[in-house]
């Protein structure tokens, strides 16, 4: 796997499903194990619904042993969406 300097480098790449060749989108945040340091999993937004602007669909927090290759510009991960889809938390309007 490609080693990485720092975890910002991977907000640059683009999340790739390879079971279905389906692009997932970037990778916004990640969730780490604060007693070992070491990274759990990857959080990709869901797409907008609303003219790209507003109301995101549900985030996904792709476990770090689905991730079978890191590359320059591209994570490829193998996984079932619907088991890693997590409901993003709704805040008041005001």
């Amino acid at each position: 796997m490609h080693m990485l300097n720092r975890l910002a480098d991977l907000r640059c790449k683009e999340v790739v499903n390879v079971c279905d060749g389906a692009r997932l989108g970037f990778v916004a945040d990640v969730v780490i194990d604060v007693v070992t340091g070491k990274v759990i999993s990857l959080v990709v937004p869901g797409p907008c619904r609303v003219f790209g602007l507003f109301l995101h669909e549900d985030d996904l927090l792709i476990p770090w042993n689905c991730i079978k290759r890191i590359g320059e510009d591209i994570i490829l991960v193998d996984l079932i969406i619907d088991k890693v889809r997590t409901p993003r938390q709704r805040k008041g309007f005001f």
